[in-house]
């Protein structure tokens, strides 16, 4: 099986979850939370080092103020209820994207959450959260423009070192869950040679055995970075 280093999934479906039982969507995002943390477990037993979940999109921002504040007092709670399983499974809290626009009580615990689990080193949690693939490379574009770098001295490394997952591996699995096939803005330099699965599940009926199933899916394909020929399998 090729070595899972690092799994990112968009977390996608709460809404239509909700709306399809007659309920309203923020029942929909509370049974994701559900799944999100049970996933994290799964995740942290199956010995997975980086684990990032699409949390919250800077286009997100577009929604019903009502939802936007819903989902952040959730995530607010969420943590709160959840660091002492993150530090007893040695769990590490990461935020990519930008902090300074969130709500300030989530901001608050995202920030005391982390410091808290920073000497974690069993599993590294990322929330993508205020997070916009172009963005992220833009912004490590403006670094690079102040540090004065010259174009001839630009590597790949160097330019991966601006990113919010600098000394990250890149992702080898991006999952996403609810029957939308595309990546939607997430991780777009670092998934340049990802596998990719899609799934029709609703992301709160994703559980463990349909993880599994992913999981497996991916155990059977052979990775190429871009160079063919059975050699290279």
């Amino acid at each position: 099986m090729p070595p899972i280093n690092h799994l990112a999934i968009i977390m996608d479906g709460n809404g239509r979850w909700a709306r399809a039982r007659g309920l309203d969507r923020s029942d929909g995002h509370k049974a994701g939370t559900e799944t999100a943390r049970e996933i994290v477990k799964e995740c942290r037993k199956l010995g997975i080092p980086y684990l990032t979940l699409y949390t919250f999109s800077k286009e997100n921002w577009s929604r019903p103020k009502q939802e936007v504040g819903f989902l952040f007092g959730l995530l607010k709670d969420f943590l709160t209820e959840e660091l002492p399983s993150l530090l007893e499974q040695s769990i590490r809290l990461n935020v990519l994207g930008d902090l300074d626009e969130l709500p300030l009580p989530t901001r608050q615990v995202l920030r005391h959450v982390m410091e808290k689990t920073a000497g974690c080193s069993a599993m590294t949690l990322n929330l993508a959260l205020n997070y916009s693939g172009r963005l992220e490379i833009l912004r490590a574009c403006q670094a690079l423009l102040k540090k004065q770098v010259k174009p001839s001295e630009l590597t790949g490394e160097m330019f991966a070192d601006e990113l919010y997952t600098a000394g990250m591996p890149d992702p080898d699995l991006i999952l996403r869950t609810s029957g939308e096939l595309r990546l939607s803005n997430y991780l777009l330099f670092q998934s340049a040679y990802s596998e990719l699965y899609f799934t029709d599940v609703a992301w709160p009926d994703f559980h463990a055995p349909q993880l599994e199933a992913a999981l497996a899916e991916y155990a059977s394909r052979q990775r190429r970075f871009g160079t063919t020929g059975e050699e290279s399998a």
